[in-house]
Order: structure tokens, then C-alpha cells, then sequence
């Protein structure tokens, strides 16, 4: 089958960065399904994966985001079957979905919504599942209980920041306000459903005060957590909590959360499927999500096709997303 994997690191100029490859096609395991890749997208850990060593020899093969079609099942499997629609984002530990073929248990898997075709399913279950897994799980969030309450979102217009502005405001119900700097970042969150838009290249703390939001219920941290912290901490409300998804450069000081007694919690989208642990929660997540873009509620974040999966095409994804400032989300569709 046709692939696209990387041998060692190298910079994305380089010519063999990625490249196309050819693999067997894998055999499923007793949990596992055997998706024919329709569509993918490109998320910042692809970039962070391509660029360190490989602990053994031979192609890693990268790429999380997958919406496809099921061509067999493993033994085990209780709720697919062959022919199924299907969207997902796989484990960090695994070959990637870069492919025509990939294995994935079935569940971290859902059926797609039907009202989006593949390239446009392609853009969402990571991010979702970040921006999920953080407004809920860590920052304690509820659906229907959180009147009243406001969330400020560090990143709105990337592709986490981008589906957790969509949550937050059509699904949790709260109050939503969000950084961005340039008019067409402002304009793409405003129109994804941010209730207020706060100037990242101004101090943040006057602007939360000018809309009458001095005090933040959660605040979820999609870059530069390190710029970020002071602010934070100070901004967050008593009993409230902060949730990052990046690395911080340098030992965080939680002191300043002790007065208010809030909290400060990590969200990693693979830690489910690392440690085998109620792994069901994301596919649970994805069917709930299917739900809600089929009643309109959620829509795609794919800002641009960069047409078919292959290499040069995936390339062109990586070196934008390294260079900063994309806007949602880059899709690929389709094998030559």
C-alpha cells in the first residue's frame, strides 16, 4: 500500500523529510479496525514527531486525524463492521493514518457525521477530543450547568482553539472569549461563536476588565504557555482552574493558585490510548460529536485542501504549520 513516512529527522526543507513509501498492509488486531484512509488532516504533534529520532529502524509513518471507510474487523470487534464510515484519531504509539490502510482499535473510533464528506470530517477528532477532554474532564465544565460561567480560550483561531470555541459556546453553554491579533483571526472566531475577542500583542488583564470579565472561570492554554502564565494566574477566578496543552519551557510556580484555590491541569489527547485507560471515552466523544454537526450545532474547521495524500502535499502542510499563523485546519483527500 501507499504510505508516506520519515527514516530520521530532518528539516522540513528537506527533500527526504517525507517521503512516499510503500508498506504491507496491515492485518487487524482482536479490537481492531482496518480503515481504508479517505482523508486526513495535519496537527502540530506531526510536526513535533517528524522532527525527533525514531527508537527502531525502518519508516514511522505520522498522522492522527483519519476519516475513511471499514474494510475488516478483528475478531473482538463488537460495534463495526465492513463498510462503516468512519472518523477518528488514533494513538500516538501507533503507525499513523499518512496511509491507504490503517489499524486503529475500535474504540477510539465513531461513525462519522453524515453530513460532512470525508475531507471535512478529517479536520476535527483531535482538536475535538483535546478541546473535549479539557473543557470537561479537566477544567470541570458540564453541559447544562454552566450558566453564568466564562471560559477565555489562548489560541482561539488555531485548530484546537478553533472546535473549543464551537464547544464551549454551542455545547457547554458558556460564555466564550478568546485571544487573536490579526482582523481575519478576529473575524474567523467571532464567526465559530466567541462572544469577545482580546488582543494577544496587548496586555491581556485591562481587556478582560473592559468587557466585565475580570475573573475567568477556565482558561485553556492552546500556546505559549510560558507568555501566558503570570497572566493566567492572576486572571483566573477562586475555585477555578487553568488547562495547557503545551509544553512549558521552563518549572511552572502554581503558588499564585494556592489563595484562590484553583487548579492547573495538563490535557494529552493520547493518554487514553497509551495507557489503555477507559479508552471508550473517545469514541464516545466522537458519536456525541457526529450528533451534534449532523443537528448543526458544530461545523468543520478545515480552512483549505491541500489536495491529495502524498508526500510533497504533506510537506506543504508541515512547513505551514511550522511557520505559525494558520487558521484552522489543513486537510488532504484522496490517492493518486
Amino acid at each position: 500500500m501507499k504510505a508516506i513516512g520519515f527514516n530520521q529527522p530532518r528539516a522540513i526543507e528537506d527533500v527526504h523529510a517525507l517521503e512516499d513509501i510503500q508498506l504491507d498492509l496491515p492485518s487487524p488486531g482482536p479490537r481492531d479496525l482496518l480503515v481504508a484512509v479517505q482523508a486526513v488532516s495535519v496537527n502540530p504533534i506531526d510536526t513535533k514527531l517528524r522532527q525527533r529520532p525514531l527508537e527502531q529502524p525502518g519508516y514511522r509513518v505520522l498522522g492522527f486525524d483519519a476519516a475513511g471507510v471499514v474494510e475488516a474487523v478483528g475478531a473482538e470487534v463488537e460495534n463495526f463492521k465492513a463498510g462503516d464510515r468512519v472518523w477518528y484519531a488514533g494513538a500516538v504509539q501507533r503507525q499513523g493514518s499518512n496511509a491507504q490502510h490503517q489499524c486503529v482499535d475500535e474504540r477510539l473510533v465513531a461513525k462519522k457525521p453524515d453530513s460532512l464528506g470525508m475531507q471535512e470530517a478529517a479536520a476535527l477528532p483531535l482538536t475535538a477530543l483535546t478541546a473535549w477532554e479539557a473543557l470537561e474532564d479537566q477544567l470541570g465544565f458540564q453541559p447544562g450547568q454552566c450558566e453564568g460561567k466564562n471560559v477565555l480560550v489562548i489560541g482561539g483561531a488555531g485548530g484546537v482553539g478553533s472546535i473549543a470555541i464551537q464547544l464551549a459556546a454551542h455545547h457547554f453553554g458558556l460564555k466564550v472569549i478568546t485571544t487573536a491579533g490579526r482582523e481575519t483571526s478576529a473575524n474567523w472566531c467571532q464567526s465559530l461563536g466567541a462572544h469577545h475577542i482580546v488582543d494577544y500583542r496587548k496586555p491581556l488583564l485591562p481587556q478582560l476588565e473592559a468587557i466585565g470579565c475580570p475573573q475567568i472561570d477556565g482558561i485553556f492554554i492552546t500556546q505559549n504557555l510560558d507568555d501566558y502564565w503570570a497572566t493566567a494566574c492572576q486572571a483566573v477566578a477562586p475555585f477555578g482552574g487553568i488547562c495547557a496543552i503545551v509544553d512549558a519551557r521552563a518549572p511552572l510556580d502554581l503558588n499564585p493558585l494556592k489563595a484562590k484555590s484553583a487548579r492547573f491541569s495538563w490535557e494529552f489527547m493520547f493518554t487514553r490510548a497509551m495507557f489503555a485507560t477507559d479508552m471508550q471515552r473517545q469514541g464516545d466523544i466522537l458519536s456525541q460529536l457526529s450528533a451534534l454537526v449532523d443537528q448543526g450545532k458544530i461545523q468543520s474547521t478545515v480552512s483549505e485542501g491541500l489536495g491529495t495524500i502524498n508526500a510533497a502535499n504533506l510537506k506543504e502542510a508541515h512547513r505551514r504549520l511550522e511557520s505559525g499563523g494558520t487558521i484552522g485546519k489543513l486537510v488532504l483527500a484522496g490517492w493518486e
